[in-house]
């Protein structure tokens, strides 16, 4: 791998971790389409840590918070949003566990990953269309909670998008996009964390991989991790999801055209 490619790859994975297109998709699709070697479980932990470092610290404060009321006022807002985050998390934790090799194998293929990309816009713009979105934080119920769950076991294949299924069920049950957005991120943070700590063994037994691209491709998907999340958080409040529909809709026709043309 050269720095160049590091440098992409780390700006995929921390803008398709966050924004609703899927970072699993592009980190497949990039080197597919520009014949580049498999950069391999190395840097795939690599870009987990950045991304899991920007979601912890653009989000510390509310974890900290959600944490100290959840063991001492369950019964607050704050106390039962961190039991439904707790709660949500393990659908896909299961899952992600379960299908763990056939996610880094069958289920990388870039016809699969078109066809996702595509239906998934389209759900995506249905919710976009006929969900209510006026339902904030503290109006989310342990359903909503456990339907988002379930949903974020979906993205264990590529082109699903965890942030985009999340959201899109959120914005389904009623949430408002930008509180869809918000329980998104902070219900990454331990299904990302959890990805990382399964990966970290493979580093104990060779701390030699860690080189200069491992270094490079983290701290590239921790920045452009945290102006996602950042800007994402922002562009909600006042615009929809609609332009990443049409993003997905066009990413996944061409990779279609691309994959009989060849």
């Amino acid at each position: 791998m050269t720095t160049g490619q590091a440098i992409i790859l780390g700006l995929f994975q921390g803008l398709g971790e966050f924004l609703p297109v899927s970072s699993s998709a592009h980190l497949v699709l990039v080197p597919w389409l520009f014949h580049w070697e498999d950069p391999g479980l190395t840097f795939d932990i690599a870009l987990h840590i950045g991304t899991l470092i920007a979601v912890i610290i653009y989000f510390w404060k509310d974890w900290l918070r959600l944490v100290m009321r959840g063991f001492t006022a369950p019964g607050t807002m704050d106390g039962r949003l961190f039991w439904y985050l707790v709660i949500a998390t393990v659908p896909g934790a299961i899952i992600g566990y379960a299908f763990e090799k056939k996610a880094e194998t069958i289920f990388r293929t870039p016809l699969l990953i078109a066809v996702t990309l595509i239906v998934m816009g389209a759900i995506l713009y249905w919710a976009e269309r006929k969900s209510a979105k006026k339902d904030d934080l503290s109006n989310i119920t342990l359903r909503t909670s456990l339907l988002i769950g379930l949903s974020q076991a979906l993205a264990i294949i590529p082109g699903v998008s965890r942030s985009g299924i999340t959201m899109t069920t959120g914005l389904f049950s009623g949430l408002s996009r930008e509180a869809a957005a918000r329980f998104s991120f902070l219900l990454s943070t331990p299904i990302i964390l959890g990805a990382a700590i399964i990966k970290v063994p493979y580093l104990v037994r060779h701390p030699d991989v860690i080189d200069a691209n491992f270094l490079i491709g983290m701290v590239v998907a921790f920045i452009t991790g945290i102006a996602s999340i950042s800007f994402l958080l922002r562009y909600v409040q006042t615009k929809t999801f609609l332009p990443f529909v049409w993003y997905r809709f066009a990413l996944g026709v061409l990779v279609i055209i691309i994959i009989n043309i060849r």
